[in-house]
């Protein structure tokens, strides 16, 4: 069996590594935006794959900050970050695409907006407990009269 100490110094550490790698996902995010950001100006011209990379970057961003202020990652985001990566994929390859590539590419996307929905029903028909008590919380804050 482990020390308690042990333990609490492990799970520190995990945090602090989890941390840091959020940090770096972050700041390379960022970066990444400011390059797109760089190079539209310079050709003068924003295209529909331009604004789909900088809605990727901005979705990773908003990834992150979630798991930073809960300590929890959704499964939808990554979900919606792979269908929105799917249609820049389409967005930007077309001309080059043959038909069932095409169609096959169209399916996932298919697929996977319905995980989202399968995903976002079972959430609401069958929530965690603790999400349970977030929402007795916020309705409890709401009810309570103003001191």
């Amino acid at each position: 069996m482990l020390n308690p100490r042990t333990t609490i110094y492990s799970h520190r550490m995990l945090r602090l590594f989890e941390a840091a790698g959020l940090i770096v996902i972050a700041l390379a995010t960022i970066f990444a935006g400011y390059q797109e950001t760089m190079l539209m100006v310079h050709n003068a011209r924003v295209t529909l794959a331009d604004l789909l990379l900088m809605f990727l970057y901005l979705e990773i961003l908003t990834m992150v900050g979630l798991y930073f202020e809960s300590g929890k990652l959704p499964v939808r985001f990554p979900l919606y970050i792979a269908m929105v990566a799917m249609a820049r994929y389409v967005t930007v390859d077309i001309k080059e695409m043959d038909s069932m590539r095409l169609l096959g590419v169209s399916a996932s996307i298919v697929l996977v907006a319905l995980a989202v929905l399968v995903i976002r029903f079972g959430h609401v028909r069958y929530p965690y407990l603790e999400d349970l008590d977030d929402l007795e919380d916020a309705t409890s804050r709401k009810t309570r009269p103003l001191d």
